[in-house]
């Protein structure tokens, strides 16, 4: 191992010579071009997938030319049963650590199709300072139409045309929609997409009481946190705020029972997920193992266990390690959770398992939605090129590429790995778009109903489409799904070495 520069473990690389890749009448760019080029497959190649690769000794030393595509040849040299290790180029990954989203309506949209079997397509996520969100639209509300043309007819007859709208949006025009409420009533908003957005990973905190729910007879928190982020936004503000200034809220409201919503979240780095754990876990816990981390024969002797610490040391170790630029916008404020009910689905991967397989052994700990995404392991982020003294400034304008293969595997305190195919719930239910996350959505009110009545309720009821609609749709109306993404599910490590 060597250094990690801010927020990224990078390798410092003594590159080889390769004037033997240069053809004499090359112009003096291409040199440079087919330089660069060989440098970063070999970088690559030698000094990452040979020495800290999790599978590399199943690794072949493919050859490659200075055209080599990297991008082409880095999941080239992945092991044939590796789907989580990926890479991408240096300003993207810069722009998602620091919260930034660029051409979009902050809007997740998704369908039932698996358990209810609806094509419909429903506001899954809403960001209250997205172009959706000030135009008033919640999660639960059905898209109905746009440009004056039915979803059902969009699906049909241009699907991919559909999801561009989403996936790829113009900032410069406006598109008309027409959406269905939870109430059934009908609404029309021309809506054009934001050039930027800042999206922060604490979407929802609040506090359920019997106002909400009846039966409850005390306050029952809600954190429906979308991403373990623990670099600074845009702004300066550490995204690890969101997890302090909730638990702090809680405290001050009397939480002795929580609800974290993770449904929704693929993961991310451990100092976030570290500090999570300091606040979930009960004090009773502390200095007790809650995640065993195994890498390859080379690089042995990085295995560890981590153990729970409070949040007042899990804060001050983040604060004071070495070119952290982290700092805190509240001090640490205990609540001692005595019950924790976790929400899950599909798109829950990497961290988001990581937490609550580790917790499971240490705290009174209830599962419920959807089975998990299914990725027991972690990446080390390496930054090409390797190091530049720019980094150190927090400047990553020369940053071309990052790589993220799977450097390590992670198991419990009891040594109990998260399956590939994922965590199944205590209580299996299925996601409820059909509703916003308040006491009325049927994974909430199931926790709820747990806490009041110390059982689930029933499953919602199925309720099959008109003949007409389930022949006209078949399977060919399946939207792409996020967690499809090859780069969805990501847990990585800040390390100073």
């Amino acid at each position: 191992m060597t250094k990690f520069l801010r927020t990224v473990l990078v390798y410092v690389l003594t590159l080889v010579a390769v004037s033997s890749c240069v053809k004499p009448e090359d112009t003096y760019e291409e040199q440079q071009r087919r330089q660069a080029s060989i440098k970063a497959l070999t970088y690559l190649r030698d000094n990452i997938m040979s020495e800290n690769y999790y599978w590399s000794e199943s690794l072949v030393k493919k050859p490659f030319t200075y055209d080599t595509g990297i991008e082409d040849y880095f999941y080239s040299l992945l092991y044939e049963k590796d789907r989580w290790s990926w890479m991408t180029d240096g300003k993207s990954y810069i722009d998602d650590e620091s919260g930034v989203q660029y051409g979009t309506y902050g809007v997740m949209v998704g369908q039932m199709i698996d358990y209810y079997a609806d094509y419909g397509v429903y506001a899954g996520l809403v960001y209250p300072d997205g172009p959706f969100g000030k135009a008033g639209v919640k999660r639960g509300w059905k898209i109905t139409g746009i440009d004056g043309k039915t979803t059902e007819d969009w699906i049909k007859t241009d699907r991919e045309a559909f999801q561009d709208i989403f996936n790829a949006p113009s900032t410069t025009r406006p598109h008309l929609f027409t959406f269905q409420d939870t109430r059934g009533q009908t609404h029309q908003a021309s809506i054009t997409a934001a050039e930027s957005l800042l999206v922060r990973p604490g979407l929802s905190t609040r506090v359920f009481t019997a106002k909400d729910y009846p039966g409850l007879t005390a306050p029952v928190g809600y954190f429906n946190y979308l991403s373990f982020k623990a670099d600074n936004d845009i702004t300066g503000k550490s995204m690890m705020d969101d997890i302090t200034e909730a638990m702090d809220y809680f405290k001050k409201q009397g939480v002795k029972t929580l609800i974290l919503d993770l449904r929704y979240n693929g993961g991310g780095d451990s100092r976030a997920s570290n500090l999570l754990v300091s606040y979930l876990a009960p004090s009773r816990a502390r200095g007790q193992v809650y995640v065993k981390r195994t890498h390859n024969r080379k690089q042995r002797s990085y295995d560890i266990e981590g153990k729970v610490v409070s949040p007042e040391k899990a804060i001050s170790d983040i604060e004071s390690a070495k070119n952290s630029g982290t700092h805190f916008s509240c001090k640490p404020s205990s609540p001692e959770f005595e019950h924790l009910y976790f929400i899950t689905g599909k798109g829950s991967a990497s961290a988001s398992e990581m937490v609550l397989n580790g917790l499971k052994p240490l705290a009174d700990v209830h599962h419920v939605g959807n089975i998990t995404y299914g990725k027991p392991n972690g990446m080390y982020v390496f930054l090409y090129p390797s190091h530049l003294a720019a980094y150190d400034r927090g400047d990553y304008s020369g940053l071309k590429y990052v790589f993220l293969p799977i450097c390590f595997y992670n198991a419990n305190g009891l040594g109990e790995n998260i399956p590939d195919t994922g965590i199944i719930p205590d209580n299996q239910r299925p996601d409820d778009l059909y509703h916003d996350f308040d006491a009325t959505e049927d994974n909430i009110a199931a926790c709820l109903h747990h806490i009041v009545h110390g059982s689930y309720p029933a499953l919602p009821e199925v309720t099959e489409p008109a003949a007409d609609t389930k022949a006209a749709f078949r399977t060919d109306a399946h939207l792409y799904l996020w967690e499809n993404d090859r780069n969805y599910g990501r847990y990585t490590i800040k390390c100073d070495f």
